[in-house]
């Protein structure tokens, strides 16, 4: 009972940010954040398609870094597809950039992974220390999901488009407001504020916005319904699972994860982590993994292949379920097999590089 108490005093922070997050995200998505901005990239990529996709990545890249894994797959995916779709443009390069990215761009702040603020609770340090440890593998990350993405969609990708004259409507009170909470959220997380704090303050800044704008956006009811409630208890589930687990079988699973910082060592924690992460999700293959990193090398490590590598089997994370669905309801239907199969072009090779960036950092 201590020990689940103590798990229960360590996650609630956690688990209170994702509940505000997704109401911020939500808020934002109501406020035509995502949708005016994939239309104000179209406009600025001039008829380019190359360009365009080069500012999509870039824009589903930050809404990961920021609003977390889950908005870009929920709420900026849809706005991909559909973006294609009045420009004309093949939907399967904006689809997999959105799902790859919302994994793979999952690894610099805190606020981008609920693993992330699991591990910076972990390491007991702030945002800045915790930026140190994984700019160098995130960047290596996304070089090779870029290009894996340029050469996999490198013929759907030529030629031009139709730039739009209009954008789509919006409250430009409400829609500068939601650029500011963005904008301000990582440099807060970053200064050493916590991370529910700042969504917190995010959350009331455009809750009266709202009610001073378009006040039924925001009733009560609706708010309620916006917290992820069944994440929330799923969540609450496994962090009581792991802890009897990891108890339990502890010599067996350091044998698994191996010991030590050699890069042999880093690659057999990444590759035994990878697959669990796939095959049981990786917030659990996280909790389950997190005893066995006693340095820092390790714990980073451990996020590379818990973020990264959930891309080959569907419930790998909750993020591609999610996008799963969205691409159902745009009329696009991707199966499991062909999402492990895309998976398997850039898992390999952006988790060794990924492994490779916290070796040499």
């Amino acid at each position: 009972m201590t020990g689940l108490l103590d798990v229960a005093e360590r996650v609630w922070p956690v688990l209170l940010f994702l509940a505000l997050i997704q109401v911020v995200a939500d808020l934002c998505d109501d406020a035509g954040l995502f949708d005016v901005s994939a239309h104000v990239a179209a406009r600025v990529a001039g008829g380019n398609r190359l360009r365009l996709f080069l500012l999509f990545t870039l824009l589903a890249t930050v809404c990961t870094w920021v609003l977390s894994i889950d908005t870009t797959a929920v709420l900026l995916a849809p706005i991909g597809l559909a973006l294609a779709a009045e420009l004309g443009l093949a939907v399967l390069p904006f689809a997999f950039a959105a799902v790859w990215l919302a994994n793979s761009a999952s690894l610099l702040l805190p606020v981008s992974n609920l693993t992330n603020l699991l591990a910076q609770s972990h390491l007991g340090t702030g945002g800045a220390e915790f930026v140190r440890s994984t700019w160098l593998p995130q960047l290596a990350v996304l070089v090779v999901v870029l290009v894996v993405l340029l050469v996999r969609h490198r013929v759907a990708l030529r030629g031009s488009y139709d730039v739009p004259r209009m954008l789509p409507s919006y409250d430009p009170v409400l829609l500068w407001t939601a650029a500011a909470v963005v904008v301000g959220i990582g440099p807060a997380i970053v200064s050493g504020i916590a991370a529910w704090v700042v969504a917190l303050a995010g959350s009331v800044v455009l809750v009266i916005a709202f009610v001073v704008r378009q006040r039924e956006s925001v009733r009560p009811g609706r708010l309620v319904r916006l917290v992820p409630w069944s994440v929330i208890a799923f969540a609450v589930a496994l962090f009581a699972v792991v802890e009897v687990v990891v108890e339990e079988g502890s010599s067996l699973l350091e044998s698994v994860f191996g010991t030590g910082d050699s890069l042999g060592s880093l690659f057999q924690l990444a590759g035994t982590t990878g697959v669990l992460a796939n095959v049981i999700n990786n917030l659990p293959a996280y909790l389950v993994v997190e005893p066995f990193t006693h340095t820092s090398d390790r714990l980073v490590t451990a996020l590379v292949a818990v973020n990264v590598a959930p891309m080959l089997l569907a419930w790998g994370s909750l993020a591609n379920l999610l996008w799963l669905r969205a691409c159902r309801a745009r009329g696009l239907e991707i199966s499991m097999v062909r999402f492990g199969l895309e998976g398997l072009l850039v898992v390999p090779l952006a988790v060794a590089a990924g492994v490779l960036a916290v070796s040499l950092g």
